[in-house]
């Protein structure tokens, strides 16, 4: 099963040339969270859709923001609104994670010099 991707519209993921791009790493481990998800059977794909629509929605209708329009922020905080709306996640756990994560020194998870496991 695969998650079937609207191609034009407000859910659309951003493309270049037909493929997806991510700006940063940690977007495309958002998509494929979702994507895994529902194909695991977590939630149904009209039901995220929904979510990312409303969570676009609310960001062009709020008053003009000083922070550029990022797609996958809203990805994200639609996967989250679809697990904590399924009680696979509330709403506090979410909240402590991302301030947890936020924490976190900028590269923590790169190791200097990208020496390989063993050392070498």
């Amino acid at each position: 099963m695969t998650a079937p991707l609207d191609i034009e519209g407000p859910a659309a993921p951003p493309r270049a040339n037909g493929e997806l791009v991510f700006a940063e790493p940690w977007e495309g481990r958002a998509f494929a969270m979702a994507v895994g998800l529902y194909e695991a059977g977590a939630f149904t794909w009209p039901r995220f859709q929904a979510a990312l629509i409303a969570r676009i929605a609310a960001r062009e209708s709020a008053p003009a923001r000083d922070e550029p329009y990022r797609y996958y922020r809203l990805w994200l905080a639609a996967l989250e609104d679809v697990l904590a709306g399924l009680r696979v996640v509330s709403a506090d756990e979410v909240s402590a994670r991302a301030h947890a994560l936020a924490r976190r020194s900028p590269g923590h998870d790169h190791r200097d010099g990208h020496s390989n496991v063993h050392g070498a």
